[in-house]
């Protein structure tokens, strides 16, 4: 009876040691995410350096789905360029063009006014109420790169948050079901 008793024993051991490594290794992934888009941060300069397009306000240029890479620098915004914006107030940052920029000569301070390139007017309507420019702490960053259609499995698990709880639950049941 000891032999079967001490087998018992180590099966349950080694099963044990498997959930411990599972679980170090979910969680060295995690945080090996979170230190890749910390660096991002500090990299880039920009608060949030990869965005996805939500909506079709800047085609042809930009299709809904593209995710962007931003980069933010102390060098001003000038018309032409795509920057990503948060106005107070919206909780999803927008994705348009500086369409006109206004340099303050004391202070070398800019303000921006926006546009979706396939909009047929400006974003002072999507501005909080009274607000003409965008200024410095609005701006997220410059598009600097994108990756076509890559951000369209963001929208579904948003649109769809049931593919999401199903993708982290098979996720989840990978991790604790693989072998090693």
């Amino acid at each position: 009876m000891g032999f079967i008793g001490e087998t018992v024993d180590s099966i349950k051991s080694i099963k044990i040691r498997q959930l411990l490594t599972q679980a170090i290794t979910l969680g060295m992934i995690v945080t090996s995410a979170l230190i890749i888009w910390k660096a991002l941060i500090c990299v880039t300069g920009s608060e949030s350096p990869v965005v996805v397009v939500l909506s079709e306000s800047m085609e042809p240029g930009f299709q809904r789905g593209d995710i962007l890479f931003l980069r933010m620098t102390d060098e001003p915004i000038r018309a032409g360029e795509i920057v990503v914006f948060s106005v107070d107030g919206r909780e999803i940052p927008i994705v348009h063009r500086a369409i006109k920029v206004h340099e303050r000569g004391d202070t070398k301070e800019v303000d921006v006014l926006t546009k979706g390139d396939n909009n047929d007017i400006d974003d002072i309507g999507l501005y909080a109420e009274g607000q003409l420019w965008l200024h410095r702490h609005h701006i997220m960053g410059r598009a600097v790169g994108f990756l076509p259609y890559v951000g369209w499995v963001t929208i579904i698990m948003t649109e769809k948050p049931i593919i999401k709880y199903i993708l982290i639950g098979a996720l989840g049941l990978l991790v604790i079901t693989s072998k090693d």
